[in-house]
């Protein structure tokens, strides 16, 4: 926090612009968690510049963490679960890249990536929880560290800080300095943004700074925190953003079924029909289809009304 800029600018860029941020090598955390609020169009954008190894973190990885498996921008995962969602289960994609292709699934506890997180914004170097200890998950996690608190003499479990070099987030909306509202659960987004080196706001629309100002309870990530900031309407789908839509379950469920038939062929003709062949995200959304987006749109906004 102390080496970023805070001065009060703007920062709208354009996806190819901002994906410029994150180079081959780095650690990215990711935004939303399963389903919801997935920065997908940043994640569109980071597969059609080919980036490479990236170690990525996120609360709960859905079918992003098969599309950065399969797409070869990701060789490490760092979640606490990894399926293609509820209705679907474990994902044969993850399995196969997992077991055959030396990939890394690195599995913590749910409070575990938030306490790294925290950690993370806070600026310290780990913090001390009590989740994780006697169950499996710690037996294969020995960066974490168990020891006994020097006040009350019980065993706790410290683990260390989660600092990703770039964050991916998308919110509802922001103002182009980066001052973030976000409706409907927070997930580790603040957390993740004060930990970040530097970080990528996908919005689904820009607003003036005098409406973030009527509001300012709602503003959950502060401009200081902000490095780019990206209008992109839908720029969640085919999962779902609180409010507006929910997830485009036709498009979900023939992924599904593409990529489960075959993990390795499966992937690559969805990757080159949705990521590799449109020229722009509006291309992409056109390829998902205006009556599923419609449709999308209508069931989001009638859960939010209710």
């Amino acid at each position: 926090m102390a080496g970023r800029d805070r001065s009060l600018r703007e920062k709208v860029m354009s996806l190819e612009e901002a994906g410029s941020f994150v180079q081959d090598g780095m650690k990215v955390g990711i935004g939303g968690s399963t389903m919801s609020r997935t920065p997908m169009a940043m994640i569109w954008q980071l597969i059609r510049q080919n980036r490479k190894n990236l170690s990525c973190s996120r609360a709960i990885v859905s079918t992003d963490g098969d599309l950065l498996f399969g797409s070869g921008v990701s060789d490490h995962i760092i979640t606490s679960w990894f399926a293609q969602g509820i209705l679907w289960g474990l994902s044969k994609v993850m399995r196969h890249h997992v077991e055959k292709e030396g990939k890394n699934y690195e599995e913590w506890s749910h409070m575990g990536v938030g306490m790294r997180f925290r950690a993370g914004g806070m600026g310290v170097p780990f913090l001390p929880m009590r989740a994780m200890l006697g169950s499996d998950v710690l037996g294969q996690r020995p960066e974490a560290k168990e020891i006994d608190c020097p006040f009350t003499g019980e065993r706790v479990l410290l683990v260390p800080a989660l600092n990703p070099d770039v964050a991916l987030i998308h919110v509802q909306r922001c103002d182009a300095y980066g001052n973030a509202q976000i409706d409907g659960l927070q997930f580790m987004d603040i957390d993740l943004a004060l930990a970040a080196d530097r970080v990528i706001l996908t919005t689904e629309r820009i607003v003036s700074n005098d409406q973030i100002r009527r509001a300012p309870d709602q503003t959950k990530i502060p401009f200081f925190c902000v490095d780019a900031v990206v209008e992109v309407p839908y720029g969640s789908a085919p999962h779902e953003c609180f409010g507006l839509y929910e997830p485009m379950m036709k498009h979900m469920e023939a992924y599904v079924k593409q990529v489960n038939a075959d993990p390795i062929e499966g992937m690559q003709a969805y990757l080159d029909k949705y990521f590799h062949g449109p020229k722009s995200w509006n291309d992409y959304l056109a390829l998902i289809g205006m009556e599923e987006l419609l449709e999308a749109s209508q069931r989001g906004r009638s859960i939010y009304n209710d």
